[in-house]
């Protein structure tokens, strides 16, 4: 039995409320059960140094939880500098949001995309990417209204899920006292047709065999078929 009482391969409740920033191009609330973040999408019509007059657009992320995201208070990294953890996901968002972008149709401009979990019940990272699609769709929508480009650059939908070994069970949409207690957690990085775009995978108290790794990518094929599903609603 789950502690959430949830089956085994049932979701969080998941709801994405856009238009949430007044100045952001894009912007949207993403709400995985308790887990609760900020995804705004902000246009600069400016690339970084090493793609200036290559022709291509560029997608990056920043990714910070806020001092009460969590159960006791945790100190500003803006004012002590970034944690490695801090650096990793927000590199992992970035990618990620990346492999769905078509950078010739985007055009010579950046595109970077802010996620500030508001509360953490564990999934930051894949609430960060899937929320973070909306906001960028969001913004690219603006930039075709605009007319300031022709083609959508965006391919297809990126979204992410976690997945684990719970009680020696196979799960989807570890929260906190599952991931906690996990004895493998992964997280699955995915395109709406199901490719995969990057899987962080480790055995945090048990070694797993092939065969629950293949339960685990079917269950997370399921979840990012569903959040699919909730994002091209959000932007629709």
């Amino acid at each position: 039995m789950r502690p959430s009482g949830r089956k085994t391969d049932e979701m969080r409740i998941v709801e994405i409320e856009t238009g949430v920033s007044r100045h952001a191009e894009g912007s949207c609330i993403i709400r995985c059960g308790d887990t609760h973040v900020l995804c705004t999408a902000s246009i600069e019509e400016r690339v970084p140094p090493f793609l200036k007059n290559s022709g291509l657009g560029w997608v990056t992320a920043e990714y910070g939880m806020l001092p009460r995201a969590t159960h006791s208070r945790m100190r500003r990294e803006a004012k002590n500098g970034q944690s490695g953890r801090t650096q990793e996901i927000q590199r992992l968002i970035g990618r990620s949001l990346r492999a769905g972008v078509d950078r010739v149709s985007l055009g010579e401009r950046q595109i970077s995309i802010d996620c500030d979990v508001l509360q953490a019940d564990g999934g930051t990272r894949c609430a960060s990417i899937t929320g973070g699609w909306v906001a960028l769709r969001l913004a690219v929508n603006k930039l075709m209204e605009a007319g300031e480009i022709s083609q959508n650059p965006m391919v297809e939908p990126v979204s992410a899920i976690s997945c684990g070994l719970y009680a020696g069970q196979p799960v989807l949409d570890l929260d906190y006292p599952e991931d906690s207690e996990a004895g493998v957690d992964g997280n699955f990085v995915m395109l709406g047709s199901s490719k995969l775009v990057e899987v962080q995978m480790s055995a945090e108290g048990a070694t797993f065999t092939r065969a629950q790794m293949d339960q685990l990518l079917e269950l997370a094929d399921k979840g990012n078929s569903e959040l699919a599903a909730l994002q091209l609603a959000a932007v629709s």
